[in-house]
Formats: C-alpha cells, structure tokens, sequence
C-alpha cells in the first residue's frame, strides 16, 4: 500500500471569511456544494453522493473564520482534509486554501476534482471565479 501525499490549492475569493467559513463548517453550508446530503452528529459529518452509502468524517479541529479541518474515518490518522482561510499582507485579499491526501498518480485527478467543488462553492456564495 503506497503513501499517500499532502497537497495544497490555493483559491482567490471575494467573499468575506465569516460567510465563506459557515460554507466549510457546517452541515447546512457544505451541502449547499461539496454533497448531495450532510448530516452533523457530535462533530461526525455524514456526506453523502447520489443517494449512495454515507461517507463520514470526524471534525479534528478548528477556528472560526481561519479554518476546519476533517478526517475521514476510513483513512489514516495523519490524513485529513482542511479548508484554511487567510488574507494576504500586502493587498488583504482573501485566499481559501484546500489541502488534502492522495497517492501520488491521484494528485493531479484530485486536485481537478477540488477545483471542480471549489468553482461549485463560489457559485453558491454568488461570486465569480
């Protein structure tokens, strides 16, 4: 069994931190573009796709307004998945930044398909990419 890798995408968005931080950590706010369903017991995400089997993942940590960070159950212990927002110094733009795992032939499928849910997420909060 191959390791899998962290990586990093890095996104623009015109949108202030509190709005965009209800859109990663909540139940309500991720099914809104990131699954068909989201359900939210004691800090347990279901997600579920096409009516299929839900898919959980354990709320490791986070802070509002900078970041959350999940784990999926089925997975390693020191993977995770993690949506960090930050402004930059010079022009206080915000940046979401997503990181996440995958097996190094993965990545690139990976990192399309975040970039597909992140155009999604923008969609929903009403701003262009």
């Amino acid at each position: 069994m191959s390791k899998k890798q962290l990586f990093t995408l890095e996104f623009p968005v015109r949108c202030s931190p509190n709005i965009l931080f209800e859109f990663l950590s909540t139940a309500s706010g991720l099914q809104e573009w990131f699954a068909d369903k989201v359900d939210e017991w004691e800090n347990v995400f279901s997600f579920s796709w096409n009516g299929g089997v839900p898919d959980k993942a354990s709320l490791i940590d986070q802070e509002q307004d900078k970041f959350v960070k999940f784990r999926w159950l089925h997975s390693d212990k020191n993977e995770y998945f993690e949506f960090r927002i930050e402004k930059t110094e010079i022009s206080n733009q915000t940046i979401l930044i997503v990181k996440d795992f995958a097996e190094k032939n993965d990545v690139k499928d990976q990192s399309q398909l975040w970039e597909y849910q992140i155009k999604e997420l923008f969609h929903r909060i009403g701003i262009s990419c």
